[in-house]
């Protein structure tokens, strides 16, 4: 497998001059696809900003809801919109294209291909994740067997982390940031009167990878603060091993806070969620509720304790409150070099970002195959996780910490010093 590195800082460049309505040249069509993030139009800002930087570019489209939007010829001209419009939206959450989960049929790619050839699309941007990848990939394939010049560059978002080949997905750092701060937060409660609820779950997203629930340590400063267990999809779930580590954790201090992927799994391998399922998505992964639940209903009726759980739900995903400076750098970042792949000759590729650490951390970008992306995985690795399989190692901490920009908050708390009488 063949990668290149693209070289590129994460200054946020400020291009924003007048522009030719109409060019002559080839167009550019962009897309959004998947769970939407706090950072996600940052990577169009970047994309749009570099595409008016080049005259070879034509016009610039934009897919209104991504591939589903493209095949009903929902297509937005992205040169219309107000040069105000873009500074604004680098710090708008959700997909202001609007996005899709669709998984092509039969039919569809030859159809995507027609309506390309007609608006002289020979430039496309697909940002999205592993499926988002995937479609990419395809309509790459397809072009190529149809005769038809189209470059594609997919662009990487997910608050999931689990892509291949790039250090980390854009979308990670903001989701991680939250949930860290909510595990803080949430916790404050919990300390100020223990007895009412001592045992609280707070459920992640995730989908089959630890990331974003291994993130809830983030503002960990000593054993004794939360999170106390973070239960990871990448190991099976034991009931018993559970409640004794819960029970162990109560008698110490009182109180115990866990933090559950949504897709954790019994030692069958069933989902704990999967009593919860609500069905599955365009690409039959499982749509599940209940792990948190299943958690708090174990510790009421095994360990006779008071417990209750908080899921943070779409907020982990947008809330613009908890973005990472860095994060959106990088999402800007990763948009603004899907354009030079393009105009490089490049396709069927997916960007990456590459991590330095001399003198200090930041990213450049690389390209890798999307075959070997589309699809594929990659999990919380061994070594990020402790002897328990419940805990971070310092090699998380040293990977995570600059993703989510600025120091968590520590918060104090008062001495306990009695009167005495």
């Amino acid at each position: 497998m063949r990668r290149h590195c693209y070289n590129g800082g994460s200054t946020i460049t400020k291009h924003w001059g007048s522009h030719l309505a109409t060019l002559s040249h080839a167009n550019l069509i962009i897309g959004q696809s998947g769970g939407a993030t706090a950072v996600i139009n940052a990577s169009l800002v970047g994309a749009v900003a570099a595409a008016f930087a080049h005259p070879q570019i034509g016009g610039i489209y934009g897919m209104h809801h991504g591939i589903q939007g493209l095949l009903k010829e929902d297509i937005l001209d992205l040169r219309q919109q107000p040069a105000t419009l873009w500074p604004r939206l680098l710090h708008t959450p959700s997909a202001a294209l609007g996005s899709c989960r669709y998984k092509l049929h039969e039919g569809d790619v030859e159809r995507a291909i027609e309506i390309f050839r007609r608006y002289n699309i020979r430039y496309m941007l697909y940002i999205g994740g592993n499926d988002s990848a995937d479609t990419a990939h395809h309509l790459a394939r397809a072009a190529q067997r149809m005769g038809y010049e189209l470059a594609t560059i997919s662009i990487p978002k997910t608050i999931d982390n689990d892509l291949p080949f790039t250090d980390h997905c854009p979308g990670y750092g903001s989701a991680a940031r939250f949930i860290a701060q909510a595990t803080m937060d949430s916790t404050m409660n919990t300390v100020s009167i223990p007895w009412h609820y001592p045992v609280k779950v707070i459920e992640t997203m995730g989908r089959d990878a630890g990331w974003l629930a291994a993130s809830a340590a983030l503002g960990k400063r000593d054993e004794l603060d939360p999170p106390h267990l973070i239960l990871l999809p990448e190991h099976r779930f034991v009931a018993s091993r559970f409640l004794e580590q819960v029970e162990t954790v109560y008698r110490r201090l009182g109180y115990v806070v866990v933090v559950a992927a949504e897709t954790i799994r019994d030692e069958q391998g069933q989902a704990l969620g999967a009593s919860g399922q609500v069905g599955t998505d365009a690409f039959q992964h499982p749509l599940l509720s209940g792990a948190a639940q299943y958690l708090v209903e174990l510790v009421k009726r095994e360990l006779k304790i008071r417990a209750r759980f908080d899921k943070p739900g779409d907020l982990q995903r947008m809330a613009y409150n908890a973005v990472s400076s860095v994060d959106r750098d990088e999402a800007y970042l990763v948009g603004k070099m899907g354009i030079t792949a393009l105009l490089s000759g490049e396709s069927d590729k997916m960007v990456t970002l590459v991590r330095h650490t001399m003198p200090t951390y930041y990213c450049t970008t690389g390209l890798v195959e999307l075959e070997s992306v589309a699809n594929m995985l990659r999990l919380l690795p061994a070594d990020y996780i402790d002897a328990s399989g419940t805990m971070v190692t310092q090699a998380f901490y040293d990977y995570a910490l600059p993703l989510i920009g600025e120091s968590l908050p520590d918060y104090p708390r008062l001495e306990i010093v009695k009167v005495q009488s």
